[in-house]
């Protein structure tokens, strides 16, 4: 840490921001003092700086921690990690639900881009050509991560898929229950992995997570004794968040005995999945009840939730929107763009999907035409990421007499067949984000969910921390909106502190410069897009913000006026500090 003696000059000093320091504090008219990596000073009286920046006006925060993402791959060839470090994050922790690359036997590559594919749709093509296989063990991996420079600082975590694989090869399956010994090479990966720097371990539980193959991952329905041996493990080491992804209809009454059990007997956190899902839909009610028992317990559980929907955003060149199910549209379906276009325009394709409904059990009327009123069209140039129900295809066909499968059509062929669908698959039961702003406000929720870096042809929410600021603290019109200082307090110092971070997401003295100057008051994004800018070309939807005056990681510009500045300050992070 470099000191300051009055008299001396700065390196850098932000001038006249409206701090928010991360703490949850009121905001104050403050200056900053770096010197190197590390915030000196912050007051009114700092001494003068080599290079000063007026931020009269402008919002500053802490660089922004986002504890769930998914870059186990794109981290092997893309130092600038997009989306997030186009939203301000200057921190990401990765390895996610159980899935990565890591350890690896060299004959299961591709068993594990299946995995990866499966679960967190990332085109295959892209982790094939991307991912260049410098390691066997989880170390080693870390060992690959720590040789790169990055625009921000990485995170990992041990996943369990991987650590299954390796151990139990062909019996890794869910249903097959692992040997004293398979425990005990699993526990011991685990632990290697988290004394060479990992921040946490991983899994899954919940069916959704499939591989290519179709097959459940690794570890979805294990006992808890393997889950056990894994957190005495992590107990040894001494640091390790647990966090999973559970099945949500069964989290409150058959998941959370395990979870506080392992909680309070290995003294690891748990932090576990949580989203509302609209075949119960009040069930969640019950989930911060629980959460409520843990905090009087003192039990180390938090749930992490989302900034907004896991919302499906569908259209043409995406991996999933609702002509797809359609026989007719599978004549078409492999065609380029602009014939799939004209034969959706007019002719009899465009004639069969709109008039035969397909005789297959009732499944398409229930997955495309049953799901019509909690789908929207997304406007030219911009997102409303809480949409009425009267604007939804559904409604808006009830009210024109137009079928909704013309609309879908009309409207995907819109922007010359880049028109996109807005569909929410969790937190939008009610209509509307109330759900979001209850969680976020229980002490016992952390910030997450983002899945930054996955899902990329079908979901876009690696921006939610630009969301956050937008629609919580100043954009919102259906329902409360929250504090400024406590929204960015939930995505610096609380995510950092969750995976003992403890040098970084605060303006105070000693700690990491990691720092945000953004024009509040026009911060925006605009529509995503589909981008093919993946290994090989593959496709991937994108979203940049538009407002980051000054993005500091580590006391180095790395963002000047929303572009990056060429600099990689960003390394791996290596346990919790």
């Amino acid at each position: 840490m470099m000191v300051h003696y009055r008299g001396s000059m700065h390196d850098l000093v932000i001038r006249r921001g409206n701090v928010i320091d991360g703490s949850g504090g009121p905001a104050r008219n403050a200056d900053i003092a770096i010197d190197g990596d590390r915030v000196v000073e912050v007051g009114s009286d700092v001494g003068a700086g080599t290079r000063e920046i007026d931020a009269d006006g402008l919002l500053v925060t802490p660089g922004f921690v986002d504890v769930h993402t998914h870059y186990d791959a794109q981290a092997t060839w893309d130092p600038y990690l997009t989306p997030s470090s186009w939203h301000g994050v200057t921190t990401a922790v990765m390895g996610n639900c159980g899935v990565g690359f890591a350890p690896a036997q060299p004959d299961k590559h591709e068993w594990l881009i299946e995995v990866m594919e499966g679960v967190e749709d990332i085109p295959g093509t892209a982790l094939t050509e991307g991912i260049q296989w410098e390691w066997e063990s989880f170390t080693e991996y870390l060992d690959a991560l720590d040789r790169r420079h990055y625009v921000l600082d990485l995170g990992a975590q041990v996943p369990h898929s991987a650590v299954r694989g390796y151990v139990m090869g062909d019996r890794s399956g869910v249903n097959n229950p692992a040997t004293a010994d398979d425990l005990e090479r699993m526990a011991s990966i685990v632990a290697d992995g988290l004394r060479a720097g990992a921040l946490g371990f991983s899994t899954s539980r919940t069916p959704l997570h499939k591989s290519k193959s179709g097959e459940l991952v690794p570890g979805t329905m294990v006992e808890s004794d393997e889950l056990f041996a894994i957190a005495a493990a992590m107990q040894d080491v001494g640091h390790g968040v647990f966090q999973f992804a559970p099945e949500h209809a069964i989290l409150p009454e058959r998941e959370w005995p395990w979870m506080r059990e392992l909680a309070s007997r290995f003294g690891r956190t748990v932090s576990v999945n949580f989203s509302q899902f609209d075949q119960a839909p009040d069930l969640w009610r019950e989930v911060l009840d629980k959460l409520d028992e843990a905090i009087a317990d003192g039990i180390p559980i938090v749930a992490q939730v989302h900034g907004r929907t896991v919302g499906l955003l569908m259209c043409l060149e995406g991996s999933y929107h609702p002509l797809m199910f359609h026989p007719a549209y599978g004549e078409i379906a492999d065609l380029p763009l602009a014939e799939r276009c004209a034969a959706l325009r007019s002719g009899p394709v465009r004639d069969r999907l709109i008039a035969e409904t397909p005789d297959d059990d009732g499944f398409f009327e229930k997955v495309v035409l049953g799901t019509m009123w909690k789908t929207w069209a997304v406007a030219d140039g911009d997102i409303d990421y809480e949409p009425h129900p009267d604007d939804s295809i559904g409604s808006v066909a009830g009210r024109t007499g137009v079928s909704p499968i013309e609309l879908v059509i009309d409207h995907l062929l819109s922007a010359d067949g880049h028109g996109m669908l807005y569909s929410p698959f969790f937190n939008y039961s009610y209509g509307d984000l109330s759900f979001n702003y209850e969680a976020h406000m229980h002490p016992g929720t952390r910030m997450g969910l983002a899945d930054a870096g996955a899902h990329v042809r079908v979901i876009c929410d690696g921006g939610c921390p630009t969301f956050m600021l937008t629609h919580w603290t100043r954009d919102r019109t259906r329902g409360p909106k929250m504090p400024l200082e406590y929204v960015v307090h939930r995505q610096t110092r609380q995510t950092a502190e969750l995976y003992g971070l403890g040098d970084r997401g605060l303006l105070a003295p000693g700690m990491r410069a990691d720092i945000n100057v953004i024009d509040y008051d026009a911060l925006t994004f605009g529509k995503p897009r589909m981008a093919w800018d993946l290994p090989g070309g593959a496709p991937r939807l994108v979203q940049k913000a538009s407002g980051y005056r000054h993005t500091f990681c580590a006391g180095v510009e790395t963002v000047t006026d929303d572009e990056f500045t060429g600099e990689l300050p960003g390394r791996l992070v290596r346990g919790p500090r």
